[in-house]
């Protein structure tokens, strides 16, 4: 083998078997912008098909497949594991440590998510993906025929285990890891709603792993859980995915808030306005999270009573929400403003986040909400929430934390043809749907009759998407044509927190000494009353890390396994998945591991060439 070939095998195999949190961040982080796309591109499709009315660009049941797979892959495939790559990669830097709590966890949790979303993308090539919406709502998905439901089924119990195993990780590592001197009022404000979102998961995720377990055993083992004619019961489902799925909205919207915390203070040149207020509100927004998921199901029949509790709590969340928008625009006030492509996108985020929650109020008028319900005025709510919040999130972290993750900026110029062309194409999609809704265009449907006054208000819609999908494309371009774009990238921003005090690419063990935190905003603290850099809270000596492993792929592998087995009803491909991930957990048992140490000379030889 020539050592160009010996070389790279040896790059790939680091890559699958790295416990590196570094690495795992950016490999979920690629995976997640990948099926971003993917998603990106079912989304235009079912845009091109409502372009004008009565097309037949898509067939209705193909119509249904994409409508289904575009929310599920945005929701737990892109948006979520986008914000896990900037949680695995920043969290363990801001809070000074040198990697997560349980790193063989960590990678883990990223084959499973990605082994998730492949027995879901399977279903495309086996016959129909599936077909019953996002929620996936009884009887619609437990009578739905084909195998596409059962995809979704064992892809997001794959992925699900996933995402437990490193919301418990990220807790764990927050409450025990923290820098000397970084107490839980000095962690900035992304390290913090990060917390709140792996509470989120730890508490929300369960729900639907019963929801999804109750759907399984009727579809494939003959259960009547959802089967009203046995004395099941539709609403169940609902509630059981509701209390998942509207904690899921704040597990996508806390870290893109964190995200803005950051940028926001860092491009006005001051301290956020109101760190305690933000922190109890971040805790606030968690906790009301959990008080409102029958705001869904207001037309299901559950009477005024139970209406109106929800309607008030529904309400109740705006409080906090609105007490993060005013302490944004305090922390702007009176400050040296920088327009970077960062935060052009926290900017926007504020005027097109607001309008989300404003129709989220509507929507949470419980009469009112007989009339918007199943409309596309449910549609253009959700997309300025989703989009407006979680997206321009994702890109103001993209263009923010790039150097930092790569080792090069970003072009600010291709950067502001992105943001420009994506924040119109957003708005000139979704703001016309809430006039849609108005006039009764009903979701979830694959074509409309001409002479309904819908003609135009959708062609404007699929003009925007178009925009936003040649936006997208100009970000992937930037990141291809920035590449040496590699001067000032240690701290290319005059950051104020911990990562952007070490080097960038940031060395394997992070830290070479643990820093001394002695202030919120530790690394500005320094620059404005110290020598600009850290303390350091240890004397300089070797570092033990952790050894990489093979086996966390082979149990995410056997359990994807054992999932076609289910899906197909195979005992024998079950089994053989089984054996795959328990022998590999046996050997993790029985196999010592005492990890490597770093030596001193290394870490003096990385700090000249820094210098």
């Amino acid at each position: 083998m020539s050592n160009s070939a010996a070389s790279s095998k040896s790059v790939i195999w680091d890559w699958i078997t790295t416990v590196d949190h570094k690495k795992i961040g950016i490999l979920y982080f690629l995976t997640g912008l990948f099926f971003f796309a993917v998603a990106g591109l079912e989304a235009i499709l079912m845009r091109i098909q409502l372009m004008f009315p009565e097309m037949s660009f898509l067939g209705e049941q193909t119509y249904n497949e994409i409508l289904t797979m575009h929310g599920t892959m945005m929701l737990f495939f892109a948006a979520m594991p986008i914000f896990f790559g900037f949680m695995n990669f920043i969290i363990p830097l801001q809070i000074g440590a040198r990697d997560v709590a349980f790193p063989f966890l960590n990678n883990l949790g990223y084959w499973l998510f990605l082994f998730g979303g492949i027995i879901l993308n399977v279903s495309w090539f086996t016959g129909g993906a599936p077909d019953a919406g996002w929620t996936a709502y009884a009887p619609l998905s437990s009578n739905s025929p084909g195998h596409g439901v059962d995809f979704y089924v064992m892809g997001l119990q794959v992925s699900g285990i996933g995402t437990l195993m490193s919301g418990i990780n990220f807790l764990v590592t927050v409450i025990n890891m923290r820098a000397p001197g970084m107490s839980m009022m000095r962690m900035p404000l992304f390290t913090w709603s990060s917390f709140v979102t792996s509470m989120l998961i730890l508490f929300a995720f369960p729900a639907l792993t019963i929801g999804l377990l109750l759907l399984m055993l009727d579809r494939i083992f003959g259960g009547a859980f959802f089967d009203v004619g046995l004395g099941g019961n539709v609403v169940i489902w609902q509630h059981l995915f509701w209390i998942f799925g509207h904690p899921e909205v704040y597990i996508l919207i806390l870290p893109a808030f964190g995200i803005f915390s950051e940028v926001i203070p860092t491009f006005a040149k001051k301290r956020l306005f109101g760190y305690t207020a933000m922190v109890f509100a971040t805790l606030i927004i968690g906790f009301l999270g959990f008080m409102v998921w029958a705001h869904h199901m207001f037309t299901v029949g559950m009477g005024p009573v139970a209406n109106a509790v929800f309607a008030v709590a529904t309400m109740a969340i705006a409080v906090p929400t609105g007490i993060k928008i005013f302490n944004w625009l305090l922390t702007l006030w009176g400050g040296r403003i920088r327009f970077t492509v960062a935060n052009l996108f926290a900017l926007a985020f504020i005027p097109s986040f607001v309008m989300g929650g404003v129709t989220g109020v509507m929507l949470a008028t419980s009469a009112a909400n007989y009339q918007f319900h199943d409309t596309y005025f449910v549609v253009a709510h959700f997309h300025y929430v989703i989009i407006g919040g979680s997206v321009f999130g994702i890109f103001a972290g993209v263009f923010y934390w790039w150097p930092k993750m790569f080792g090069y900026r970003l072009s600010e110029a291709w950067g502001k043809w992105f943001f420009w062309l994506f924040l119109i194409g957003f708005h000139l999609t979704f703001f016309v749907q809430h006039f849609l809704g108005l006039m009764g265009m009903p979701r979830r449907i694959a074509s409309y009759l001409d002479g309904q006054d819908l003609n135009d208000l959708n062609f404007i819609s699929t003009m925007g998407a178009f925009l936003m999908g040649i936006a997208f494309i100009l970000l992937v371009i930037n990141v291809f044509i920035s590449r040496k774009n590699t001067t000032n990238v240690n701290d290319p921003w005059d950051g104020r927190t911990l990562e952007w005090s070490i080097p960038s690419p940031v060395p394997h063990y992070n830290f070479a000494q643990t820093p001394l935190v002695r202030e919120l905003d530790g690394l500005w603290f320094e620059k404005m009353n110290g020598d600009g850099r850290m303390k350091a809270a240890e004397p300089l000596d070797e570092i033990h890390m952790p050894n990489g492993s093979i086996l966390p792929f082979f149990i995410a592998l056997g359990l994807s396994i054992a999932s076609f087995g289910v899906i197909f009803t195979s005992w024998i491909v079950i089994i053989v998945g089984l054996l795959v991930t328990f022998a590999a957990m046996f050997i993790r048992s029985i196999k010592e591991d005492h990890g490597y140490h770093v030596p001193v000379s290394e870490i003096k030889a990385d700090q000249e060439v820094e210098k």
